[in-house]
């Protein structure tokens, strides 16, 4: 069993040993079934270094306010196991990114300074204020890394959910050129296959081996958001995946001085661990709480847990 902590920014991590499977493993508590999101569906124009840009997001709940920003490939969607649950104490509101979800591409170019500069035109545009918790998850992690860094006295506190970024900064060009293509080669092929691949358990399963530590034992409900929608509706996959590549905010971090969690999954294959540790190094008063037996999408393959941590960590004082 492997008791040190990697030392490598995640490039290359020590494979853990599986953890056993628990019980609330893919549990719902089915809450986000019973609410018609197309009541909460609201578009606004946000004016940032990406342009002015519409937005759809999701504003539900009253209380101290949780922004919730979601990864590549994802959308606001990416939290139906933990807005109805977190609305309950907070206004909760999730966005669509630029180019994902029902945001249009936006007519500035992508990069991880202009997501990060369009996150702060958003939480003003919506009326956060300065006590707003920013939660961002994969490469929602890295852009809201990137939004603190710019302004630190804007948002109270942080989560870094399995956030990107660290990962993936010393990708050489040639690298990030032909993953690029890939990429980009993936999208068509993926959106084509997304709906056939949900009836059948096999393909389901390996769709999603990547991200998620045990797809057979997520709902299908939640798989065809995380899936199929994703797969439909991100045409800013190419470009952000190749904004993301290489570039490096290590230097930065240390200027991050609010409450800082850094929240992951510890068979998390995407982005591996590693970069746990490390986020939790740079990060001044940043306190690391590892997920057993999960993978990258912790809040929705453990989201009682994942809620009880946001809940836990939302309450501490400063």
């Amino acid at each position: 069993m492997s008791t040190e902590a990697p030392d490598n920014d995640g490039l290359l991590t020590e494979t853990l040993p599986p953890a056993p499977v628990h019980d609330d493993y893919g549990v719902s508590d089915g809450r986000w079934l019973e609410i018609d999101w197309s009541e909460r569906i609201r578009e606004i124009t946000v004016r940032s270094a990406l342009g002015e840009t519409p937005v759809s997001y999701v504003d539900q709940g009253e209380g101290p306010p949780i922004l919730l920003v979601h990864g590549l490939g994802g959308s606001w969607r990416n939290w139906l196991e933990n807005i109805p649950f977190l609305a309950d104490n907070h206004r909760v509101v999730a966005l669509d990114l630029p180019g994902f979800g029902l945001s249009p591409m936006p007519d500035g170019e992508i990069s991880m300074p202009s997501y990060g500069d369009f996150i702060l035109g958003f939480a003003d545009a919506v009326g956060l204020g300065p006590e707003t918790y920013l939660i961002g998850h994969s490469m929602g992690g890295f852009i809201s890394t990137e939004a603190v860094t710019s302004r630190p006295e804007r948002f109270s506190r942080l989560s870094l959910v399995s956030a990107a970024g660290i990962s993936f900064a010393t990708i050489s060009g040639t690298r990030k050129s032909l993953t690029a293509v890939i990429v980009k080669g993936m999208i068509p092929v993926a959106a084509s296959r997304a709906e056939r691949n949900m009836h059948r358990k096999r393909l389901r399963t390996a769709s999603f081996a990547g991200v998620i530590a045990h797809p057979s034992m997520i709902g299908n409900e939640i798989l065809w958001e995380l899936g199929t929608y994703a797969a439909l509706h991100s045409p800013a996959l190419f470009a952000a995946a190749f904004a993301l590549g290489g570039y490096d905010n290590r230097g930065s971090l240390d200027r991050i001085e609010i409450p800082t969690q850094v929240l992951w999954g510890q068979q998390d294959r995407l982005v591996p661990v590693g970069a746990a540790y490390s986020y939790s190094r740079r990060i001044k008063h940043a306190e690391l709480s590892l997920v057993d037996d999960c993978g990258h999408m912790v809040q929705l393959e453990r989201p009682a847990r994942f809620n009880g941590e946001i809940s836990r960590f939302a309450s501490e004082a400063p």
